[in-house]
C-alpha cells in the first residue's frame, strides 16, 4: 500500500505542467536470510575402557621400597643417586595398576539443532532522476 501512495505522489507530482522532464526510476526489494534452530536430544554411546588406571597408594609404598633398596648400593654421591634411581623405579612400578581392564558402553544425551534458512521480505529502494539530481527512497510495502 505504501508502494502504491508513493508512486502516486511521485507520478502526480512529476506530471504537472511545469515539470517538462521525463522521470524514469526502478524500485528494488531486498531480502535478508533468517536461520531457525530447532533443537532435537540424541543419545549417543561410547564403548570406554575402564579399570587398569594408576595406584596412588602402590605408587608412594613402592617409591619407599625402592629406595631402601637402591640406598644398599653404591658409595659416596654415588648412593644418593642409586636411592634415587631406586625411589623412581620403585614409584614407576608400584603406581601400576594390575587389575583388568573392562570395556564399558557409556550413553549420554546431547542437544543438536536442525538449522533451516529462508529468504524474507527486508525493504525496499526506489530510485529516480529528478532535475538532474539522483534521488533513493527507502520504504517498506
Amino acid at each position: 500500500m505504501k508502494k502504491f501512495v508513493i508512486i502516486t505522489a511521485l507520478s502526480m507530482s512529476l506530471a504537472a505542467p511545469a515539470f517538462a522532464e521525463t522521470v524514469q526510476g526502478t524500485i528494488t526489494d531486498h531480502f535478508k536470510t533468517v536461520v531457525s534452530q530447532t533443537p532435537y536430544n540424541v543419545e549417543v554411546c561410547r564403548d570406554v575402557t575402564v579399570g587398569g588406571g594408576t595406584n596412588t597408594e602402590g605408587a608412594i609404598l613402592g617409591g619407599i621400597i625402592g629406595g631402601v633398596i637402591g640406598n644398599q648400593f653404591g658409595k659416596g654421591s654415588g648412593k644418593e643417586a642409586a636411592t634415587g634411581v631406586g625411589a623412581l623405579i620403585g614409584a614407576i612400578q608400584g603406581g601400576k595398576n594390575n587389575g583388568p581392564t573392562r570395556t564399558q558402553r557409556q550413553c549420554q544425551l546431547e542437544t543438536r539443532y536442525n538449522e533451516t534458512q529462508k529468504e524474507i521480505y527486508s525493504h525496499s529502494i526506489m530510485t529516480f532522476h529528478s532535475n538532474g539530481k539522483h534521488h533513493r527512497v527507502r520504504f517498506n510495502k
